[in-house]
């Protein structure tokens, strides 16, 4: 566990009922004079930005709208995203969406100008600087975007997702309102609900954990662990899902103060070159990553049992099991897939897989145990 530790908030964040009502007052308070809506096609056509452009030019706030934000984008989707912002003389971001939206809204914030571009920041994160404030709104309840220094996105010419982390990517308001996640399909809800729990568990149990992170990803394992179910299979479970997406949020600031490891590590690559949805690949790769770790956190895996599932097992080493054992429960009920076999990876892919997984030390160097090329291939090998 670090000794010297830091924790790092968006400026100001709004949830409970009716929180979308307060998008005039946060891009106001900035003194925003246009604002730019950064979604998709889908969510526009859905309605879910209707208030929000209501909102703003009622109080005479000037509005343009980017709806062409694709999912799980390539650096140079999001430089036409960031191309076509700079003609609009906006002077705040409000984001509407997923992970893949707000993180294109995040690149937005610090590519206004032509200093430098995606691809320069491929390289060298460290040039970023905020040029563009920015309001996060999520409509999913898993990527914790909204509360994260990163923005990831894929990098085709290698076949991998690589993640951009700058502390000026951090969001300057969010805003949590539940309606935005109410009508969320089952498979979203999941996929994005799992991405959450991996945040969580690998926030905890990871090299940089310390007490900032733990507080907030032990508070956001034990609300996913006691309704992630209920939020996906019942679309009017309200209060699971308004649990989820505080969740989510806690989970993300948990990544400011810690970090993610192994599970997210290994899965870029399968995002990268097969477009495995981020959520999926980590769920994949959650109890597989967890069992490899075990005999490292067992104590923490314990804790956390104790925390969240509050079951009878006895000893440390029974509850880390029973603890790994309900994330395995939790995947399949689910019914996220299991095996990347039927999502286009084959057996001849492996090497590949486990030469570009270990290139993610960014995130391996976090994982408790080193992880060796054997390592990785039985690793990939449990869910081929």
């Amino acid at each position: 566990m670090l000794e010297s530790y830091v924790l790092k908030f968006p400026k100001v964040v709004y949830s409970g009922k009716d929180a979308i009502s307060k998008v005039g007052q946060v891009v106001q308070d900035f003194g925003a004079a246009k604002a730019c809506i950064v979604t998709d096609a889908g969510l526009l056509n859905r309605g879910l930005c209707d208030r929000a452009v209501e909102i703003l030019e009622g109080m005479g706030i000037g509005v343009e709208v980017i709806k062409n934000c694709p999912p799980e984008p390539s650096y140079l989707a999001v430089q036409d995203v960031v191309d076509e912002f700079r003609g609009m003389g906006a002077d705040m971001i409000v984001a509407i969406g997923g992970g893949s939206v707000m993180d294109a809204a995040k690149l937005i914030s610090v590519l206004a100008t032509d200093e430098y571009s995606v691809k320069d920041l491929l390289d060298n994160p460290g040039l970023a600087h905020k040029q563009v404030r920015t309001l996060m709104v999520p409509t999913t309840a898993g990527t914790g975007a909204e509360a994260t220094p990163n923005a990831i996105v894929a990098v085709p010419e290698k076949a991998v997702k690589i993640g951009i982390v700058n502390d000026d990517l951090i969001a300057d308001a969010v805003i949590l309102d539940d309606r935005m996640i109410k009508d969320l399909p089952r498979p979203i809800a999941a996929n994005t609900g799992i991405d959450a729990l991996c945040h969580a568990i690998e926030c905890y149990t990871c090299v940089k954990a310390n007490p900032f992170s733990d507080s907030f990803a032990l508070h956001a394992l034990d609300l996913i662990i006691n309704n992630v179910v209920e939020a996906c299979d019942r679309r009017d479970a309200v209060e699971a899902r308004r649990a989820m997406q505080l969740a989510s949020f806690y989970a993300g600031i948990a990544i400011t103060a810690s970090g993610t490891t192994a599970v997210h590590g290994l899965s870029y690559p399968l995002g990268g070159r097969y477009h495995i949805a981020h959520g999926v690949s980590n769920a994949m790769l959650l109890v597989p990553v967890m069992r490899f770790n075990q005999p490292a956190i067992k104590e923490r895996l314990a804790s956390a049992y104790d925390q969240c599932v509050r079951g009878d097992a006895e000893g440390v080493d029974a509850k880390a099991e029973a603890l790994v054992d309900l994330l395995d429960q939790i995947v399949r009920h689910l019914e996220i897939p299991t095996s990347v076999r039927e999502l286009g990876v084959e057996d001849a892919d492996l090497e590949w897989l486990v030469e570009n997984g270990l290139e993610q030390r960014r995130l391996l160097d976090n994982n408790v145990r080193e992880l060796t090329a054997d390592d990785a291939r039985a690793i990939y090998q449990q869910i081929m």
